[in-house]
């Protein structure tokens, strides 16, 4: 399409642009919206955007294609009129607690009712005060603050390729929520936060450890020591006015021993050992392969480094787990051996408890330290995790001036890493990190030592997907990439069918990788965020030692401290994981036959994903009709579950408490007879 539009008077070529909205923009008119972002499909719920179309017709912008010969005026005495009332209707139904909410500072709701001089709202609430949902260890949900704007909705669905979050009801009791009504923490999210990062108000938001890192730092018998990620140093002066992508580092050490914490490490040393036992794994899994080991591995390898990531193959490619690498995250190696350190000395400094808590730029990561596998002896390996929010509002609770800080340094030795530690804050960087490891380093000048390049037939997907091949010697590594989970599904899928071959496989929850992750400044402009990436870049290029394998304090770690070489037995013990099948929705069971016998017989099939996928469908409707035909209706309760906890196996039916795996009709009928055999004859009379 090609031609011109004039916009309030302004003649604006066409040269792409998909809608009225991104035309204004370019002539320079900010049309208000709250749910509209050029990276999620078009909705046109707010009618913020509303613009005059020839001097006739009112309509969302957003959604209007612009035509060669069109008059569009954006700000006539109607469209403000109407503009008006639909942001009052909102803050009718909007919780208005604005001076002590979270997102005080950043509500566009707030903001867009500034702009547009409202005082108030003409408008009683036409919805009933709904109970917050506080059951996510990584997020917290007031419904009574949503708008319904859906772009958490879009987002989880469109790029996530989740859907845990979702539009339910009608009228003045329509709402978001998780399915069945459920917390966030019982349904399959996957911790990502991108809903909250991309919510306007504060319906959604990270949950939060200021309190407890707080108390840590008060109580004089525990020793508090910080770890910082890259990207948390990278987007944390974003609070204190500094310019997108400035690297903090020495400001944040500083900040941190003036809050109190004893000790401040570097996130990106536990991402060299990461390189370092992920190249070991991956080079011994390939060695496996090529000489026909049927134990050893399965390649592809796939990196886990990425909380979100994980539990998204636990719940959806259980099949999946013997691929990915067993690797704690950097996080968790860091965690792991300080508390292993601080258990040999009987304790912290002077025999204080040692608390360890983690600066991340991820919601998730607050969900990866209460994993049960990354505990030892009852204690976690991370105490707490603090967002680079969180820690930006404690800096500003305590007065410290950041941007005024003096530059401080990092402890020893876990305070120095090489750029290919600090790599891992992007989308493409533990590829990169591991790559420079395998071939033995970076030649001088020699920038990376992989190339990237978009995965041809993935362009319209709602994430990024790029492959290389990196040469090694005799071999050649081929290596993809990808960010967004939607993204990742489809690759992952390619790679089973044949059509995408790769040996290692990178996988990034958020947009950009960590430096788009939830826990950051909210920052919606992809110029900015992209900053980010160039910070972490620069950050890399301006290290002396720029490959893992040179960093001499990784050499001495292994002889010194764990007494091993690169997946030796110690090394294993204290930085390596292993992950299960996860539930997808917990405790759900739709019933669909209810019996009336004394003593019904339970029989539950499993629809998760894993086993729809299966034909548990066909199997659960094919189940009900033949125990219908046979005159079982009143003796069995039969019902449709979310997980079985067995999704490699299924399709899975449980009968009475018995597990069927790859069930058939036959299977479970055989079983339910059998039950019925066993049960008290009262509850099997008339059958």
């Amino acid at each position: 399409m090609s031609g011109y539009v004039t916009v309030d008077g302004i003649k604006v070529p066409i040269e792409g642009e998909k809608n009225l909205l991104a035309l204004a923009r370019k002539a320079g008119i900010d049309i208000p919206t709250f749910c509209y972002h050029s990276h999620l499909s078009t909705y046109g719920a707010c009618r913020l955007c509303l613009v005059e179309i020839n001097g006739k017709e009112i309509d969302a912008s957003c959604v209007v294609p612009p035509k060669d010969g069109m008059s569009v005026r954006t700000n006539t005495a109607r469209v403000r009129s109407m503009r008006r009332m639909n942001l009052e209707l909102l803050l009718a139904n909007h919780k208005q607690d604005c001076p002590t909410c979270e997102r005080s500072a950043s509500c566009k709701l707030r903001d867009l009712a500034s702009k547009m001089g409202l005082r108030g709202s003409r408008f009683r609430r036409t919805r009933e005060e709904r109970p917050l949902d506080q059951g996510s260890p990584c997020l917290a949900r007031d419904p009574n603050k949503c708008i319904l704007c859906g772009d958490c909705v879009r987002y989880c669905a469109e790029i996530q390729g989740i859907g845990a979050i979702d539009f339910a009801h009608r009228g003045t009791g329509a709402c978001v929520t998780p399915a069945f009504g459920k917390s966030l923490g019982e349904v399959d999210c996957v911790n990502c936060g991108q809903c909250a990062a991309i919510c306007p108000t504060a319906a959604i938001v990270p949950r939060t450890h200021k309190d407890e890192v707080w108390a840590a730092l008060d109580d004089p018998e525990a020793v508090v020591v910080a770890q910082v990620a890259p990207a948390a140093r990278i987007a944390i002066g974003e609070r204190f006015g500094l310019g997108s992508g400035e690297a903090a580092s020495g400001r944040l050490a500083t900040a941190l021993r003036m809050l109190g914490f004893g000790r401040v490490y570097d996130t990106a040393f536990g991402a060299d050992l990461t390189v370092v036992e992920e190249a070991t794994e991956f080079l011994a899994r390939a060695a496996a392969a090529k000489a026909g080991a049927t134990v050893g591995g399965k390649l592809p390898l796939f990196t886990s480094c990425c909380p979100a990531w994980v539990k998204f193959a636990e719940q959806s490619f259980p099949e999946l787990l013997p691929n990915l690498s067993t690797c704690m995250s950097p996080q968790s190696m860091v965690g792991s051996l300080l508390k292993e350190e601080a258990a040999r000395a009987g304790g912290g400094e002077a025999g204080k408890r040692l608390v360890v808590v983690s600066i991340m730029p991820c919601t998730a990561k607050k969900y990866e330290i209460a994993r049960p596998e990354l505990s030892r002896n009852g204690e976690r390996l991370v105490d707490y995790v603090l967002t680079t929010n969180e820690l930006a509002s404690m800096i500003q609770e305590a007065g410290l001036r950041f941007a005024e800080l003096g530059s401080g340094p990092m402890d020893l030795p876990m305070g120095f890493s090489s750029g290919a530690g600090l790599a891992f804050g992007a989308s493409g960087g533990v590829s990169e990190a591991v790559a420079r490891y395998v071939a033995g380093g970076l030649p001088a000048g020699r920038p990376s030592a992989l190339e990237l390049a978009p995965l041809a037939g993935f362009e319209s997907l709602p994430g990024s997907v790029r492959v290389g091949t990196l040469k090694a010697g005799e071999s050649a590594v081929r290596i993809a990439v990808v960010q967004g989970l939607a993204a990742a599904k489809a690759l992952v899928k390619a790679i089973r069918e044949g059509r995408v071959e790769a040996d290692l496989v990178e996988v990034m929850a958020c947009p950009g990788g960590c430096v788009g992750g939830a826990g950051q400044p909210i920052e919606l402009d992809p110029a900015k965020r992209a900053a980010r990436t160039e910070g972490i870049a620069r950050a890399d290029g301006e290290r002396a030692i720029r490959s893992t394998g040179d960093n001499p304090l990784v050499a001495e770690f292994y002889r010194s401290r764990l007494g091993c070489s690169p997946g030796g037995h110690r090394a294993h013990e204290l930085l390596h994981t292993s992950y299960s099948s996860k539930r997808r929705i917990a405790d759900t069971a739709i019933p669909l036959v209810v019996g009336t016998g004394a003593e019904k017989i339970p029989v539950k099939v499993c629809v998760g994903t894993s086993c729809f996928l299966r034909g548990s469908q066909a199997l659960l409707a094919e189940l009900i009709k033949r125990v219908e035909a046979e005159g079982l209706a009143e003796l069995v309760d039969v019902s449709a579950t979310f997980c079985s906890e067995s999704c490699d196996r299924g399709p899975t039916v449980q009968v009475g408490g018995t597990a069927i795996h790859k069930a058939t009709p036959e299977l479970a009928l055989a079983q339910l007879r059998a039950a019925l055999a066993k049960a008290p004859a009262g509850a099997t009379a008339g059958a």
